[in-house]
């Protein structure tokens, strides 16, 4: 079973990110993910990018993710 904190690090490790956040019971996760790589795409393809950089883990090892996604000034934004 893997651990939020090891879906962090998937995350991390596939793409550039200023903050992820990842909670989760080891099938089901919900994470907070900052990057500028969302800069100029909409939900759904800044999604799209999360699930690229997680690859097969996501049939393989985790089940369900769910996801928010901002830029850096959308994060910044929204405190």
């Amino acid at each position: 079973m893997v651990s939020p904190e090891q879906v962090k690090q998937y995350i991390e490790q596939g793409m550039e990110c200023a903050h992820v956040d990842v909670s989760g019971d080891g099938a089901h996760f919900e994470a907070v993910i900052v990057s500028a790589l969302f800069e100029g795409k909409n939900k759904v393809q800044q999604h799209q990018v999360v699930y690229k950089a997680l690859g097969e883990r996501m049939r393989e090892e985790i089940h369900a993710l769910s996801m928010q996604t901002y830029t850096p000034a959308a994060w910044k934004a929204r405190v």
